[in-house]
């Protein structure tokens, strides 16, 4: 195994290694597979465009499960989901084509898209019509039209051995990780002419922060991120991380970067305002590729070694859970709605369909309402599975009702101050409770209330 890594490692410094076939990286595993190191060249960079919220902070505690595994093509690497959730595409590297997955369905649809030697990475655009795939053998990017399927246009010719894609916000350009360049292509999708930007040796990962104003690019061979400004397509700044860093992702809001480190076995997190380290985060044996929620609230790393993917609560940086899954997983990326992550396990020839489940949550307070008055309060409450909320305390007011999807309604027929107790449950970590107080009132009649009925008494006569 270390005259392997040695390999590689003189391979990035320039040392007079000629590559040849399948790239080097297959073989420093130093196990029969002769394909490890060569799953580092995923599309983990396509993985922070499948989320599309812009909110962070921390999210319920989860309970993932593995819901299904399709079967795609051989060694599959990278995965993309488009902005409606409706497809995730997914490279097949030995097999030189793309699958396209039905999500609705966790089926593949059609025949699998004809792409350039070695497809790697693949990023979708934002408006879903394009996805870009690098080929690591070919030094170009097929463009796949997603309405058709089929490649669209001559490949682009890019560096040498591009790895990782990402597409800026705003559709306008996607940039590429070119390993043996140690360089970044960035390609107009408009005109598709190739501009390049010199970056740290052995560049790999790619992601494009929300706001399209940075990209950040993993260096292997000098264990460093660098920071490219869109505007200038300039490296703005150079951070530091842990060995062999390989997948990035950003957060929904932009402040946080995660960065995989193959061989540190770990998650380094960049403040994005500063560009330093800000935390390390241990996770399961060589972390690969990353993906993060749409609340920000978890990144998701699979880890190639030990066929897990590693749930990182992103509020405490600790790991909340670890998902066994395929044999060798690499590419990852998570639906816009938050509900699913897909994984591409390289070593297995199919994907994971993770369902990302969430404790329930339920909160709302009640406006008053009045005897004989219609009422409707929906209470809020959040879960996946969805929860189902009952009264598990104290007594509502004759006439309401609560429905399992949280909606107190009803006609209320006595009055006064009532207290109960909701809860939502769904089988995940702990229920939601809330107290509730609820004021029906009476409607006032005054001392000559009960006069307004008597129609005749204005014909009434009085006689001193």
């Amino acid at each position: 195994m270390a005259a392997f890594l040695w390999l590689l490692r003189a391979l990035g410094r320039g040392a007079d290694c000629t590559l040849k076939g399948t790239f080097p990286m297959a073989i420093l595993d130093g196990s029969p597979s002769p394909t490890r190191r060569a799953r580092l060249f995923a599309g983990v960079g396509a993985a922070a465009f499948a989320v599309a919220a812009l909110v962070t902070g921390a999210g319920p505690a989860t309970a993932d499960t593995v819901t299904d595994t399709i079967a795609v093509g051989s060694s599959p690497n990278g995965v993309a989901v488009t902005p409606d959730g409706s497809r995730a595409y997914v490279t097949n590297r030995t097999s030189g084509t793309v699958s396209v997955i039905d999500t609705a369905t966790n089926t593949v649809v059609g025949a699998p898209v004809p792409v350039g030697a070695n497809p790697i990475g693949v990023a979708v655009t934002p408006d879903g019509s394009r996805a870009y795939v690098t080929s690591q053998s070919g030094g170009t990017v097929s463009v796949i039209d997603t309405a058709t399927n089929t490649v669209v246009g001559a490949p682009v010719p890019v560096g040498a051995n591009p790895i990782g894609v990402a597409v800026t916000p705003d559709g306008s350009r996607a940039y590429i990780a070119n390993w043996d360049s140690g360089t970044v292509s960035v390609i107009d999708t408009a005109t598709d002419t190739v501009a390049t930007v010199p970056v740290g040796s052995t560049p790999f990962g790619v992601a494009v922060t929300p706001d399209g104003s940075r990209a950040y690019i993993t260096n292997q061979s000098t264990n460093s991120v660098s920071v490219i400004d869109t505007a200038t397509n300039a490296v703005a700044a150079t951070v530091r991380v842990d060995e062999w860093p390989a997948g990035v992702a950003i957060t929904p809001d932009g402040a946080r970067a995660y960065i995989t480190s193959f061989d540190g076995g770990t998650v380094s997190v960049i403040d994005t305002v500063t560009n330093t380290l800000a935390a390390t985060v241990p996770v399961d044996s060589q972390p690969y590729g990353v993906a993060i929620t749409p609340d920000g609230s978890r990144a998701y790393v699979t880890n190639d070694g030990s066929g897990t993917v590693s749930v990182i609560d992103t509020a405490t940086g600790t790991v909340a859970a670890t998902v066994p899954v395929g044999s060798d997983p690499v590419g990852v990326a998570v639906t816009p709605d938050g509900s699913r992550a897909y994984v591409a396990n390289h070593g297995s020839g199919t994907v994971s369909v993770i369902a990302i489940e969430q404790a329930p949550t339920l909160t709302g307070t009640p406006a008053a309402g009045a005897v004989d008055q219609i009422y409707s309060h929906a209470f809020t409450v959040t879960g996946r599975p969805a929860p189902t909320v009952t009264v598990t305390a104290g007594t509502l007011p004759d006439g309401l009702t609560v429905s399992p999807e949280g909606v107190l309604s009803g006609t209320p027929t006595v009055g006064g101050r009532f207290e109960f107790t909701l809860t939502a449950s769904n089988g995940i970590d702990q229920d939601a409770s809330l107290p509730v107080v609820l004021d029906i009132a009476v409607p006032a009649t005054g001392p000559l209330g009960s006069l307004g009925s008597l129609g005749s008494v204005g014909s009434l006569t009085w006689t001193s």
